[in-house]
Order: C-alpha cells, then sequence, then structure tokens
C-alpha cells in the first residue's frame, strides 16, 4: 500500500527518528565516559577503565566504588584460578579412573630402511560409574564457570578483563606444572 499521498503531520514521528541519544539501560553508563558505551543499548563495546555504575554478571551487583572494583577484581581473579585448577583436576580424575588399558604396537619406516616399532597405549572408561558420574558433575560445573569468566570479559570493563586473564595465568602457573607434556616426535604440524 502507498502511504505517500497521506497526510501524516498531525501524528506523532518521534519514535521513528530520535533526536537525543537513546536511553541508557537502568541508567547504568558502566563509566565510559564519551562514546564508551556507543549506540549499543547501553552496554559498552570498547574496553574502559571505570569503576562508576559497573554491572557485573547480575542485576544487582553493581559496582560504584574503587573498593567495590578492588573486591570484585579479586573474586573474578579467584574464580579464573578455581577454573585453571579444576581443568588440571578432571585431568588427575581421569587418568586415576581408566580402566582396560591396551598397547597397540605399528610398524614406521626407519631413516636407513630398518622398521621401527612404535607403541600407543589405549585406555578407557566405564560409562556407569562413580568416577563417570564425578566428571559430568565436574564438567557442568566448569561450562558454568567458563561462561562466567566470559560474560565477565564481555563487559569490556579493562579492570575485570586484566583480573580475568591474570587469574587464568596464575591458575596454570600453580597447577599445570605437574601436567606430563607428550611430544610426538612424528607430529610436524605445530
Amino acid at each position: 500500500m502507498d502511504h505517500s499521498a497521506m497526510n501524516h503531520s498531525a501524528m506523532d514521528h518521534s519514535h521513528h527518528h530520535p533526536t537525543t541519544a537513546p536511553p541508557s539501560t537502568g541508567g547504568h553508563d558502566h563509566g565510559g565516559g564519551v562514546g564508551g558505551s556507543g549506540s549499543h543499548g547501553g552496554m559498552a563495546m570498547t574496553f574502559y577503565f571505570g569503576y562508576n555504575n559497573v554491572e557485573l554478571l547480575f542485576t544487582g551487583l553493581l559496582i560504584n566504588s574503587p573498593g567495590e572494583m578492588v573486591g570484585a577484581c579479586i573474586g573474578v581473579f579467584l574464580l579464573a584460578v578455581l577454573y585453571e585448577g579444576l581443568k588440571m583436576g578432571r585431568e588427575t580424575l581421569l587418568r586415576r579412573s581408566q580402566v582396560n588399558v591396551r598397547y597397540n604396537s605399528m610398524p614406521l619406516p626407519g631413516a636407513d630402511g630398518t622398521v621401527l616399532m612404535e607403541t600407543h597405549k589405549t585406555v578407557g572408561q566405564r560409562m556407569i560409574s562413580p568416577a563417570h558420574f564425578l566428571q559430568t558433575l565436574l564438567h557442568i560445573v566448569q561450562v558454568v564457570v567458563s561462561y562466567l569468566l566470559m560474560l565477565v570479559f564481555m563487559t569490556y570493563n579493562a579492570y575485570l578483563c586484566i583480573a580475568v586473564a591474570a587469574g587464568a595465568g596464575m591458575g596454570y602457573f600453580l597447577f599445570s606444572w605437574r601436567k606430563a607434556v607428550v611430544v610426538d616426535i612424528t607430529e610436524h604440524c605445530h
């Protein structure tokens, strides 16, 4: 239907072409200042350093002071350390609960025409077992924690992002040194 010939001058069209800046959600400016949040519904789309009206994961969890930001950063840091510890803990539990160990050998051609034997260890686990149920529960916790850390990072608050990265690094430093690294000499794509 063509509306070009109709007179719409008496109708209010202010909702079609806003002349003012779009309202931010809940009045939160996220401490970004001019241009900090763009026009994406009040959500920051660039990294910023701020501690005023920073919403953290939940509507009621609002950071409004430097002390609250320090506390939030410590909590996020510890959550990231916990995440790394959980990953390594699950790996350790998996190694301890493995059953049905089999060794398979396969010939590999040597450099001078000789035949070398490479041995692979194959392990299995029972589906209906307490160890598998524990692994499943820990996997759920790990996924939830990882998504929480992702959402914290997506606030674009630089203080919180630094806390996530530093916590992940510290967790890796504390827990991954025990991890056995297996280097496959036949793998050439690193």
